[in-house]
């Protein structure tokens, strides 16, 4: 016979897909009914609006009509009060997890987070061109694609394959200069399918590409940041052993002053700035050689001198940079700026990282 207990205890290996715990230890199971083989539940959602709902009801369906007797399950759905959304996601947020497979035999040396308070001022092309960098450099690198709902990094580097998961996780994908890449574009089925979740799901997406991704042996792990101050930055820098950031900027105005609220970010979250680079800091003209400042004359030194930061360097806007990006292949990419770019953050980050920890372990 089936009675409200034995619903309570099927529900009970039903999680929320975004917060990763049972409905039962969120309190999301509001309300029992059972009339003969039908039985109608109420659930608490965080939000009635919640993108997975369906997923959810479908899970909680499942299983309860496994339970012997039931035919017929109904679902009714409420949304939570804000108290009791804030007491779901601390109930969530308590939860200590074991160390994952993955995580006892990765070995990553430095973790350096590539940030913006702005959107569309090229932190992925310099993520990737700062790998490809070091990986000419001769180090072993990786990119975590933290941008979950604007992923650009496979297209940059051509990558089309799904990653493939072993015993101990899941395995990045390899570009052609063998820099590890893991990104949600690698898992979705088509390329342009719209990644629709709030925060705590790509907060949690986040962190098991660095917790469950099988990474090895690496000398750098680049993360391509979302432009922001929010969840996923927030994610990566409590997170991630994050050992310092590159900070994206333009010429405009506006974006320097969106940018210094990264800076302010990273200062307070006590990740110190590697140094900073201007994109979009000019142009040249093919026909005469001449140098065009399109959007203004540039403020990286003064942003470089706010952060208390190097200026690692200035890229112009290059269409042939364009072009290889959208080809797949930014590991061809070559130019003085770049050189001079790469240069800079090769020499200077290694120590500026070894000279913040031991002032940090001084503390």
């Amino acid at each position: 016979m089936t009675t409200e207990q034995s619903v309570l205890d099927a529900l009970r290996g039903v999680k929320d897909p975004e917060l990763s715990r049972s409905l039962i230890d969120l309190d999301m199971v509001r309300d029992v009914k059972i009339d003969g083989d039908r039985v109608a539940i109420t659930l608490a959602l965080t939000t009635v609006g919640c993108p997975l709902k369906d997923r959810i009801v479908d899970d909680v369906r499942q299983a309860v009509l496994s339970l012997p007797g039931v035919s017929d399950v109904a679902v009714d759905l409420v949304g939570m009060t804000p108290e009791e959304r804030a007491k779901a996601f601390d109930t969530a947020a308590a939860e200590e997890k074991q160390p994952s497979l993955a995580s006892q035999v990765n070995h990553v040396k430095q973790v350096v987070a590539v940030m913006s308070g702005k959107g569309g001022v090229g932190k992925s092309l310099v993520t990737g061109l700062l790998a490809v960098a070091l990986a000419r450099d001769g180090k072993k690198v990786g990119i975590l694609d933290a941008d979950v709902t604007g992923p650009s990094i496979p297209k940059m580097f051509g990558l089309r394959q799904r990653p493939q998961g072993g015993p101990f996780g899941l395995f990045p994908v390899l570009s052609r200069m063998g820099i590890e890449v893991i990104s949600i574009n690698l898992l979705l089925e088509r390329e342009d399918d719209a990644v629709i979740w709030r925060g705590p799901l790509i907060g949690n997406v986040i962190k098991q590409f660095w917790e469950d991704v099988v990474w090895g042996d690496i000398d750098y792990l680049l993360v391509d940041l979302p432009p922001g101050t929010a969840d996923a930055p927030l994610t990566v820098m409590q997170s991630l052993p994050v050992g310092g950031a590159v900070v994206v900027t333009t010429p405009q105005g506006l974006v320097g002053m969106v940018v210094r609220k990264a800076v302010r970010m990273a200062e307070q979250m006590n990740v110190p700035i590697l140094g900073i680079v201007e994109n979009m800091s000019y142009f040249v003209c093919p026909d005469t050689g001449k140098q065009h400042e399109i959007f203004g004359p540039s403020r990286g030194e003064k942003i470089a001198r706010i952060a208390g930061a190097p200026l690692l360097g200035q890229l112009p806007i290059d269409p042939e940079a364009a072009k290889l990006c959208d080809a797949g292949r930014i590991e061809d990419y070559e130019s003085d700026a770049y050189q001079s770019l790469a240069q800079s953050f090769i020499r200077g980050s290694e120590n500026r990282i070894k000279v913040n920890a031991a002032a940090q372990g001084d503390r």
